[in-house]
C-alpha cells in the first residue's frame, strides 16, 4: 500500500511542487542523489574511481511535455558524455527515452537517440536505455532495435530489463541473439497484475533465473569483458542490493566457470556502500548507477518506496525542518 502510494507520488505534479519546495527536501534527497551539475557528479564518479568502482552517470529527468525541452535534455546529455571524455573518468551514461522525446513523438526521439549514440561512438563511450513503465517498453524496445538497424553495435548502446514483468524472460533471450549488454533490475513502477509478478518472491525468482541466462549466454557465447577503460560494461550487469540475489549471482558463476571480469555488480548511489566496498575487495567489478540533475523528484520518490527506512529517514528530517 506505501509503495504503491509514492510510486503515484512520483507521478503526481502536485506532490513534486509542495515536496521540491520544502527547504529539507534536497537535504534527504542528496543522499541517493549526486549534486544538481556535471562539475559535481564528475566529482563523485572520480571518488568512486579511486575506490575501484566504475559508474554510470544519469542526468536526471523523464516525460518531457515539449520538443524544445526534448532537444534541451538531449543537449545535456551530450554535455555529460562530453564531460566524461574530458575528465577521464570510468563512467558511461544511463537515459530514459520519455527524457528525449518518446511520449511527444517517435521520430523526434530517435533522432535525437541517434545524436546521442553518434557522440557516444565518437568517445568510445557506452549508452543505456533504461526501461520504464509498460506503455512505454515495446516502444522502447523498437526504438533500441533500430538504432542497431542503423550501424549502433551493442559495444555503444545498452538495455534494461525488470524481473517484475512476465515478458522478461523471452525479452531478454531474444535481444541476447544480437549480444545486447543488459542491465538486470528488479522494477519500480507499478504495474498491474495481468503484466507483473505482484509477489515479491515470484520477482526474486525471476531474477535469478535472468541472471542465469544472461551468465549462460556469457559463457557459451564468449561475450566480451568490461572494457579497460570502465566505459562499456560486460552482458550481464546484476543491478541490486539484495544480498540474496548478489550471493546467488556469485555462487551460479562460480558453478559454471564464468570469471568476475564477465558480469558486474550495479548499484545506486547512496545505497549499500559497505556492499559495493566489499564486492570490490573480493576482486568482483561494481558499476555505481550515479543520478544527478535538477529533475530528481521522480527519482527521490522511487526510492523511497523501495525501503520503508527510506520513509522514516525522510520524515524525522522534516520534524527536523
Amino acid at each position: 500500500m506505501l509503495r504503491s502510494f509514492l510510486i503515484y507520488l512520483s507521478q503526481a505534479g502536485w506532490a513534486q511542487r509542495m515536496v521540491t519546495g520544502w527547504s529539507f527536501a534536497w537535504n534527504v534527497a542528496s543522499r541517493f542523489v549526486a549534486g544538481e551539475t556535471n562539475e559535481e557528479a564528475i566529482a563523485v564518479v572520480k571518488e568512486l574511481n579511486a575506490k575501484g568502482i566504475n559508474a554510470t552517470l544519469d542526468q536526471l529527468g523523464e516525460h518531457t511535455s515539449r520538443a524544445e525541452e526534448a532537444v534541451q535534455s538531449t543537449e545535456e546529455i551530450l554535455g555529460i558524455l562530453d564531460a566524461i571524455e574530458e575528465s577521464g573518468v570510468r563512467a558511461g551514461v544511463s537515459i530514459k527515452l520519455t527524457q528525449i522525446g518518446m511520449g511527444l513523438d517517435s521520430i523526434i526521439c530517435r533522432q535525437n537517440l541517434r545524436r546521442i549514440l553518434e557522440r557516444a561512438k565518437e568517445h568510445g563511450n557506452f549508452v543505456r536505455i533504461d526501461i520504464e513503465d509498460t506503455p512505454y517498453t515495446d516502444i522502447t524496445i523498437d526504438a533500441y532495435n533500430e538504432m542497431l538497424k542503423v550501424g549502433f553495435t551493442p559495444d555503444i548502446v545498452g538495455m534494461a530489463v525488470q524481473s517484475y514483468l512476465y515478458r522478461a524472460e523471452e525479452d531478454t533471450k531474444k535481444m541476447l541473439e544480437d549480444g545486447t549488454r543488459f542491465r538486470l533490475i528488479k522494477g519500480a513502477y507499478k504495474e498491474p497484475p495481468e503484466l507483473a509478478y505482484p509477489k515479491k518472491e515470484d520477482v526474486d525468482a525471476n531474477f535469478d533465473l535472468l541472471t542465469k541466462i544472461l551468465m549462460d549466454a556469457t559463457l557459451e557465447n564468449n561475450f566480451a569483458k568490461v572494457s579497460e577503460d570502465g566505459r562499456t560494461p560486460p552482458v550481464p550487469a546484476i543491478a541490486t542490493q539484495d544480498d540474496r540475489r548478489v550471493e546467488f549471482a556469485k555462487q551460479y558463476a562460480k558453478k559454471i566457470g564464468l570469471g568476475k571480469e564477465f558480469f558486474e555488480f550495479q548499484m545506486l548511489y547512496g545505497i549499500r556502500r559497505d556492499l559495493q566496498s566489499q564486492l570490490v575487495d573480493e576482486g568482483y567489478q561494481v558499476r555505481v548507477y550515479v543520478p544527478f540533475g535538477t529533475q530528481w523528484y521522480p527519482y527521490f520518490m522511487r526510492r523511497l518506496a523501495e525501503r520503508p527506512a527510506n520513509v522514516w529517514f525522510f520524515i524525522s528530517n522534516f520534524f527536523k525542518k
